[in-house]
């Protein structure tokens, strides 16, 4: 919200395009009926006061190895599971039905 440059009301976007990646163009409109002043603005980043951190950065044959290792782990966990699944437990019993076609 900017305030009106003749009767300093309240007024508002009613529009706005990027210029660049850090200028943004701004339509605003004057919320006063008797004034209806319609006017635009530049609004731009002039300084990042607090940049967010970067990531740390791992060489490629590292996060390369790393990222394998959790593949296989994951793979290894899905096998383990589906090995245990196929095994009866000690006091179960096993039916096994037949299907017969004529």
């Amino acid at each position: 919200m900017m305030h009106c440059p003749y009767c300093k009301s309240a007024a508002h976007t009613k529009s706005s395009r990027y210029m660049s990646e850090q200028v943004k163009e701004r339509y605003h409109q004057c919320t006063n009926l008797d004034c209806s002043c319609t006017f635009k603005t530049n609004e731009s980043i002039t300084k990042v006061i607090t940049a967010p951190p970067q990531p740390e950065k791992i060489p490629y044959h590292h996060r390369h190895q790393r990222e394998n290792a959790r593949r296989w782990a994951v793979m290894a966990q899905h096998s383990a599971r589906f090995i245990n699944a196929a095994q009866p437990l000690p006091n179960q019993r096993l039916f096994c039905v037949y299907a017969l076609s004529f």
